[in-house]
């Protein structure tokens, strides 16, 4: 009965050529390599400047938030700013919401 069901595997299945091990190593490296080099080592540049800038951020500086809103710091402390956005209108936010200095770049005006 034994025989009778490999031979029926050997029938659906039949030999294929087996290819070496290191070969399937070699890819799984790669693999890891790519990653690395395209997605996780300039995800990693990127978030480090940014910290940076937002470590540096100092007093009358224009910023930018996530959410688009243009403003002027006007108190930095450890985890929050207090900026001014308009006139008399200040906000707190979180200073990882900062993502761009407003200095470069200035909005549209008519």
């Amino acid at each position: 009965m034994i025989n009778l069901l490999q031979a029926a595997a050997e029938v659906a299945a039949p030999e294929m050529p087996q290819q070496s091990s290191w070969t399937f190593w070699v890819m799984i490296v790669a693999r890891i390599a790519v990653m690395y080099f395209f997605m996780w080592r300039p995800e990693s540049k990127r978030r480090k400047e940014m910290q940076k800038f937002r470590d540096g951020l100092k007093k009358g500086d224009k910023i930018i938030t996530a959410g688009g809103i243009y403003g002027v710091v006007k108190e930095i402390k450890e985890t929050t700013l207090l900026i001014e956005v308009d006139s008399n209108v200040t906000l707190r936010v979180d200073k990882s919401m900062v993502v761009a200095d407003a200095s470069a770049q200035q909005p549209a005006q008519k």
